[in-house]
C-alpha cells in the first residue's frame, strides 16, 4: 500500500490560514508604520520636533532604518530632545547597519570628529566607503580627503583622485576644486593646467572663492588658458 508521506491536508489547511494571518498583520503593521513615519515627517516640516521624535520612535523601535536615521539626526542637532553625540551615534549605527547611506556618512563623520564615540580616523573611513559605495557624493568626497591627507589608510593620491573625481561628476564643488588642485600640482595624475582650469572653473560658478582666486591666477600667469 502506498503511505501518505508529508503533512496532512488538515495541517496543510491550518498553516495556510496561519500564514494568510501573518500575512494580513504584516501588512497591517506596515500601514501603521507608514503612518507614524508620515505622520513625524508632518510634524517636523512644521517644527513640531517633539511630536515628530514620538512619531519615529515607534517606528524605529520596530526597525524602520529610516525613522533610525531621523532620530539620530535630532539627536545630533538637539531637534526635539537634548543634544545627545552618544544617542545620535547609536541610532545613526542601526540604520547604518541596515545599509541606510546617510546613516553610513553621518556615522562616518561622528568617527571623524570624535563626537559621541572616540575619534577613529580608520572607522570613518570604513562608514564613508560604505556610503560612498551607494553614490553619496559627500562621502565620496571625504574618502577622497582621508586618502589625500593619509588619515585611516595610507596616503594614496591616485585614490583621492579617483574618489574626488566620483563626487565632482555629481556637482561637489569642494570635490571639484579639489580634482582641480590634484591637476595643477600634479598629484594623482599628470600634471594638466588646462584640467584644473576646468575643475578650477566648476566649483568657481558654485560660489568657491578659493577656487575663484585660483581660476584668476591661471588667467594672471596665463596657465591652461591664455594669459588675460
Amino acid at each position: 500500500m502506498f503511505r501518505n508521506s508529508g503533512v496532512s491536508f488538515s495541517t496543510m489547511k491550518h498553516l495556510l490560514v496561519s500564514t494568510l494571518l501573518i500575512a494580513i498583520l504584516s501588512l497591517w503593521l506596515t500601514a501603521s508604520a507608514w503612518a507614524h513615519f508620515y505622520e513625524g515627517l508632518a510634524a517636523y516640516n512644521r517644527g513640531d520636533y517633539a511630536t515628530a521624535f514620538e512619531e519615529w520612535l515607534t517606528v524605529a523601535e520596530h526597525g524602520d532604518a529610516g525613522a533610525q536615521y531621523n532620530l539620530g539626526f535630532m539627536y545630533d542637532h538637539g531637534q526635539g530632545v537634548p543634544q545627545d553625540y552618544a544617542e545620535a551615534v547609536r541610532w545613526y549605527r542601526l540604520a547604518a547597519g541596515q545599509g541606510n547611506a546617510d546613516a553610513q556618512f553621518n556615522l562616518g563623520l561622528m568617527y571623524d570628529n570624535g563626537e559621541g564615540v572616540a575619534q577613529d580616523s580608520a572607522e570613518a573611513v570604513k562608514w564613508y566607503r560604505l556610503a560612498a559605495a551607494q553614490g553619496r557624493a559627500k562621502a565620496q568626497y571625504n574618502l577622497g580627503l582621508m586618502y589625500d591627507n593619509g588619515q585611516g589608510v595610507p596616503q594614496d593620491y591616485a585614490e583621492a583622485v579617483r574618489w574626488y573625481r566620483l563626487a565632482a561628476g555629481q556637482g561637489n564643488a569642494d570635490a571639484q576644486f579639489n580634482l582641480g588642485l590634484m591637476y595643477d600640482n600634479g598629484e594623482g595624475v599628470a600634471q594638466d593646467s588646462a584640467e584644473a582650469v576646468k575643475w578650477y572653473r566648476l566649483a568657481a560658478a558654485q560660489g568657491r572663492a578659493k577656487a575663484q582666486y585660483n581660476l584668476g591666477l591661471m588667467y594672471d600667469n596665463g596657465q591652461g588658458v591664455p594669459q588675460d
